[in-house]
């Protein structure tokens, strides 16, 4: 084990933009413990494309950014959340380039374009298709230069600490499997998404869940999992990650084709190319069972663009898909849908809070309800600036309020994982995984009915109870792709109707009568509010 610290003022838990931020804030109320689960570089937020949405640009004014958020969200937004994130967005924005961010200009004016359900051109771009590095970079730069925030890279956080009630602290495992437990006065999960649930996925290896596992496991309150964002367009090359086909694609002009060469999205929706996620996602997914093939693709279509305007824009794309004998200003791109950003996550207020005393929660393991049924494109960003910074002042207050100067004794978690299975070897265990993660997409995946949930239910009943009492990090990690996926299945079972990025083919319609409500999950019991 590194030598850290047995007890600090905070710990953060992820090194992403919510979590740098949060810590930037609370540098001056304390000593503050980034902790990261690889490389401090390794986080969703080192992979966004598509950029940082804001209403800055002489076209557009906050009112419009938040309706097109309260539409995308398909009802379910929370208003005040929603609003709470436009209004704050400008300075949070100006805040970035202050710390040297490096939005794309032309000239000395910033770029703004425009992605799919935007009904202005509003989102910031940074080196093209490098948004998200380059905030992480000035966030990280901006954090290194403030004594108070100390950072520590490959840690694995595996449970909560609970005293009386409250939260504080966490436990980390080391190489060998051992537990050690790390004090503090509150704890911020900023530990990004859950895409690893699913066998395809657009996100890093480190999205298994964790930070939603953790909650769970302690007694908070886990809201609106039936959420997944499913991105239409990652890249489908066999034995390749699948790598994001950024929407600021068709936002640039690119075609999706069928098998047939057919452009298709012009009969699913007014909007075509640009119509919101889940729309383009299931049409691509009827696309692709309606021609018959072995291995069935749709194409996303850049050909008729300027080439030099495609290499100049999207770099980071364009070199990756040449690694793979794409050349994207020649050559179509065979893209499929993959799992992509859960609006759900850990209940908390607009300031983080959770139900749990010290516990706080921010970025996409959070669930504010500023998404609602489906994130508006180039929100995520935004996301983690407003309300990681929130997020940091309220732990702050807490610390004030919460002073607590007594030696805290260990206490067990409510929900403690027992199992007599025997150990499984590492091949035995990622094929275990694996079979978890295909589960999980094939049954609560983009289209999803009753049945189907239910057996997956099931499956996940059994598949928890083979899996051993984990002494390793890869072993934590299918436990929570397992909790995670139960959440996803028993909230989507619940939920008969179809709404945003859930769809049902036995309830297809809104039920706003029944539904029009938040999904609150605490241990087995769920309830709408």
């Amino acid at each position: 084990m590194k030598s850290i610290p047995k007890e600090t003022d905070f710990i953060v838990v992820g090194a992403g933009v919510a979590g740098l931020r949060a810590a930037i804030e609370l540098a001056e109320a304390g000593r503050v413990l980034v902790l990261a689960k690889r490389e401090l570089s390794e986080s969703a937020t080192q992979y966004a494309q598509g950029g940082i949405a804001v209403a800055l640009s002489d076209e557009d004014d906050i009112g419009l950014h938040l309706q097109d958020t309260l539409d995308a969200g398909d009802g379910l937004c929370n208003p005040e959340a929603a609003r709470v994130l436009v209004e704050e967005g400008p300075e949070r924005i100006q805040e970035l380039i202050d710390w040297g961010t490096a939005f794309d200009r032309h000239g000395t004016k910033l770029t703004f374009t425009r992605e799919g359900a935007h009904s202005r051109s509003r989102v910031l771009h940074a080196h093209g298709d490098s948004t998200g590095r380059e905030i992480g970079r000035a966030l990280q730069a901006k954090a290194r230069t403030l004594a108070n925030i100390s950072f520590s890279d490959f840690e694995f956080s595996t449970d909560l600490w609970l005293h009386d009630g409250r939260v504080s602290g966490i436990e980390l495992i080391d190489e060998s499997g051992g537990i050690h437990r790390l004090r503090a006065s509150a704890v911020l999960l900023a530990t990004g998404g859950i895409g690893q649930v699913y066998s395809e996925t657009t996100n890093p290896p480190i999205a298994t869940g964790d930070g939603v596992s953790m909650a769970f496991r302690a007694g908070a309150e886990i809201s609106d999992m039936e959420f997944v964002q499913f991105h239409p367009t990652a890249l489908y090359v066999k034995n390749a990650p699948r790598f994001l086909i950024s929407e600021a694609l068709r936002g640039e002009g690119a075609k999706l084709r069928n098998m047939e060469m057919l452009r298709f999205m012009p009969k699913y929706h007014d909007m075509a190319e640009l119509a919101p996620r889940d729309v383009v996602a299931r049409a691509i997914v009827h696309e692709m069972e309606v021609i018959p093939a072995r291995d069935p693709v749709v194409y996303l279509d850049l050909t008729h663009l300027s080439a030099e305007r495609i290499k100049s824009r999207f770099p980071r794309i364009y070199e990756t898909c040449l690694q793979y004998n794409i050349d994207i200003s020649t050559d179509m791109i065979p893209v499929r849908p993959a799992a992509h950003y859960a609006m759900g996550g850990v209940h908390t207020d607009l300031d983080g809070k959770t139900n749990l005393p010290g516990l706080f929660a921010a970025g996409e393991v959070a669930a504010t309800g500023v998404h609602g049924a489906n994130r508006l494109a180039s929100n995520s960003l935004l996301e983690g600036v407003v309300f990681g910074g929130r997020a940091g002042r309220a732990m702050r207050e807490d610390l004030r309020l919460q002073k607590n100067t007594s030696t805290l004794a260990s206490t067990e978690n409510k929900q403690q994982l027992h199992h007599s299975s025997p150990d499984l070897n590492p091949q035995q265990l990622e094929t275990h995984i694996q079979a978890l993660r295909k589960l999980i997409w094939q049954d609560a995946g983009i289209v999803r009915d009753g049945k189907k949930l239910q057996h997956c239910i099931a499956e996940l009943k059994k598949a928890q109870d083979l899996l051993p009492q984990p002494k390793s990090r890869r072993e934590w990690e299918a436990h929570n792709i397992a909790i995670n996926g139960m959440l996803i299945a028993c909230s989507a079972l619940a939920r008969k109707e179809s709404r945003g990025a859930h769809y049902r083919t036995d309830f297809p319609q809104h039920n706003d009568a029944q539904f029009k409500k938040h999904s609150i999950m605490r241990g087995p019991d769920i309830r709408f509010a």
